[in-house]
């Protein structure tokens, strides 16, 4: 399947386009931060493996043409939009009204899963994500070298995959810089209400995105 892609004239381009554009910090990357910074690497890992998820069920939609509706449709962008909006709200108020233990912010492995599911959520319904895939990938597809929906499967695996290893990073280093201050008198209720409170921005950043 990489023989579709082996022109470096054109993939050549689209890896450093990827990698720019992982690098700059967005909501992915700041929910990632929020997450680690209040319960812990784990915490961080599972965050940033949720949003791939959610990345990938984008690249999937956009191959199938499915996310051409929120490019064409006002009712749809705004529907996902501010359902997106309101559950980032929803994690909000829940870190911002817990009492969490102060000996430490890492979660059990059990709520692990949720923080993974709260991700994928977060990134699926985000419109903005979707609309970016769909302008992304295409300008980089050469329908003389095959299927274009593989190809965009295969950008968009790629870009993921560079998306992915950049938030584990950044979870890594919020971590170890974390460590120290986790196990203060009163870290953890401070972190979970910047948490919080960083989560509430998103969602109105989100709620605010035109198309």
């Amino acid at each position: 399947m990489m023989e579709m892609l082996t022109d470096w004239s054109t993939l050549g381009p689209f890896l450093v386009a990827a990698l720019a554009l992982n690098l700059t910090p967005g909501a992915d990357m700041t929910y990632t931060i929020a997450r680690t910074a209040a319960q812990g690497r784990a915490a961080g890992y599972a965050s940033a493996l949720g949003i791939a998820a959610g990345s990938l069920i984008h690249t999937v939609a956009a191959a199938a043409g499915l996310a051409a509706i929120l490019l064409a449709s006002q009712t749809a962008f705004m529907a996902v939009k501010y359902i997106g909006a309101a559950y980032l709200i929803y994690l909000a108020i829940k870190l911002l009204v817990q009492r969490p233990d102060t000996e430490s912010l890492r979660m059990p492995r059990a709520a692990l899963r949720r923080v993974f599911g709260q991700a994928v959520l977060v990134n699926v319904l985000n419109p903005k994500v979707a609309l970016f895939i769909l302008a992304l990938l295409p300008q980089f597809v050469d329908p003389t070298r095959g299927d274009a929906a593989m190809q965009i499967l295969i950008l968009g695996t790629l870009f993921n995959l560079g998306g992915t290893a950049v938030n584990c990073t950044v979870a890594t280093l919020v971590d170890a810089g974390a460590t120290r201050a986790r196990n203060s008198q009163g870290f953890a209720r401070i972190m979970s209400t910047v948490s919080g409170l960083v989560l509430a921005g998103l969602a109105v950043r989100l709620a605010l995105t035109e198309r």
